[in-house]
C-alpha cells in the first residue's frame, strides 16, 4: 500500500462510527452504575449482579452491545460527586443509581444524561423528583419506602421482646433518608410508649462504637435504618448484634442471610433487574421523565431461627406463618 492510499484508510476509519468490538454497525451502550457501596467480590452473588443478568435477558450483551461503567464509593459518601462527574464526562448513555445521596450526585452532575433509580427512599419526599407518577426531569426508576416500614419493624421487634421499652435506631448521618425514616420511628414508637434512642454511625469503626452506646444505655431491641453502608456491613451488625445479645431488625434479606435475626423489606435484586427494563425503554426512546417511578410490590420476611435461639429468643408463631422465608 502506498502513503496516499494509507492515509486515505485511516481517514475512512476515523470517521467510521463506534462499533461493538470490531462488529461493524453494531450500537455499544455505556451505562454508569454509581453506588456508595464497595466493590463486592462477586456481582453473581450480590444484589447487583441482578442488573447485568437483566439487561442480558433484554439482549444487551457485555461481549457485544454494552459496556458498564461500575463505580463505587467505597462507603465514603463525599466521593460520589466526583464519581459522577467521570461518568458523565464518559458520556455515558444512562446512569444507574443506588440510593438518595448516589441519585442526587449523578442529578447535580447532569440535567440531560437519563437517571435510574435502582433503590432510593420516597424520592418525592427526599426532593429527587415532583411525583412518582410523572417525576419529569431526566429521573426515573424503582423506589422504597423504608419509613414507611419503621411502624412494622418496632411491632415485629416487640413480638419479640414484649416488654420492650427502649430501642435504638441506628441511622447514618451522612444519608439524609435515614433521618426521615428516624422520624417515622420516632412517631411509631411514641404511640407504644417506647423510647427511641439514635445512634448514629458513618463507616465500620463507628458501628463498632454505636454498640458500645448501645451497650452502655442497656438497649434491648436495634432497629438499622436502610442505607448502602449498613446493608455492606450486614455481616458486622448481626456478629455485634449476638455479641451484644441484642435483638436487631433490617429491612434487606442480606442480614439474615448473613446471621441477623429478622428482616423485613424490599428485595433490593428485583430493583435492579427492573431498572434493567427502564434503562431498555430508555434506549428505545422513551423520555424518563414520562416514566412513572415504580413501588415494590412485595415486601420479604426473613427469619434466622439460629440467629433466635443463640439470643434465647422464641419466636411467635404468628410471625412465623409470615414468614417467606425461615433460615434453619
Amino acid at each position: 500500500m502506498n502513503r496516499r492510499n494509507l492515509v486515505l484508510a485511516l481517514l475512512i476509519l476515523s470517521a467510521a462510527p463506534i462499533t461493538a468490538f470490531g462488529q461493524q454497525g453494531v450500537k455499544v451502550w455505556r451505562v454508569g452504575v454509581l453506588t456508595p457501596r464497595s466493590r463486592p467480590a462477586t456481582l453473581d452473588v450480590d444484589y447487583y449482579g441482578a442488573f447485568p443478568r437483566a439487561m442480558r435477558e433484554l439482549g444487551y450483551l457485555e461481549s457485544k452491545n454494552l459496556i458498564i461503567e461500575w463505580r463505587f464509593a467505597e462507603g465514603k459518601m463525599e466521593r460520589l460527586p466526583d464519581l459522577a462527574a467521570e461518568l458523565v464526562r464518559l458520556r455515558v448513555d444512562a446512569i444507574v443509581t443506588g440510593g438518595v445521596p448516589a441519585t442526587k450526585a449523578a442529578q447535580n452532575a447532569t440535567k440531560t444524561i437519563p437517571i435510574v433509580i435502582g433503590t432510593a427512599a420516597d424520592p418525592v419526599k427526599n426532593g429527587i423528583v415532583k411525583s412518582l407518577g410523572r417525576p419529569g426531569g431526566n429521573v426515573t426508576g424503582t423506589a422504597n419506602f423504608a419509613q414507611d416500614l419503621s411502624p412494622k419493624h418496632l411491632e415485629m421487634l416487640l413480638s419479640l421482646v414484649p416488654n420492650l421499652t427502649h430501642v435504638a435506631f441506628l441511622v447514618n448521618p451522612a444519608n439524609p433518608s435515614t433521618l426521615l425514616i428516624l422520624e417515622t420511628a420516632r412517631s411509631a414508637a411514641k404511640s407504644v410508649s417506647v423510647e427511641v434512642l439514635p445512634v448514629k454511625a458513618r463507616d465500620p469503626k463507628e458501628i463498632e462504637e454505636a454498640f458500645s452506646t448501645m451497650s452502655q444505655k442497656k438497649v434491648k431491641g436495634l432497629i438499622v435504618a436502610v442505607d448502602p453502608l449498613f446493608i455492606q456491613q450486614g455481616r458486622q451488625i448481626a456478629e455485634l448484634a449476638a455479641k451484644r445479645k441484642l435483638p436487631t431488625i433490617c429491612s434487606q434479606r442480606e442480614y439474615t442471610k448473613e446471621g441477623g435475626l429478622v428482616s423485613y423489606g424490599q428485595n433490593l435484586a428485583e430493583g435492579y433487574r427492573r431498572a434493567a427494563t427502564y434503562v431498555d425503554k430508555i434506549f428505545k426512546g422513551a423520555n424518563p421523565g414520562d416514566l412513572p417511578i415504580e413501588q415494590p410490590t412485595r415486601l420479604d420476611l426473613v427469619i434466622n431461627r439460629r440467629a433466635a435461639t443463640a439470643l434465647g429468643l422464641k419466636l411467635p408463631q404468628s410471625l412465623l406463618i409470615l414468614a417467606d422465608e425461615v433460615i434453619e
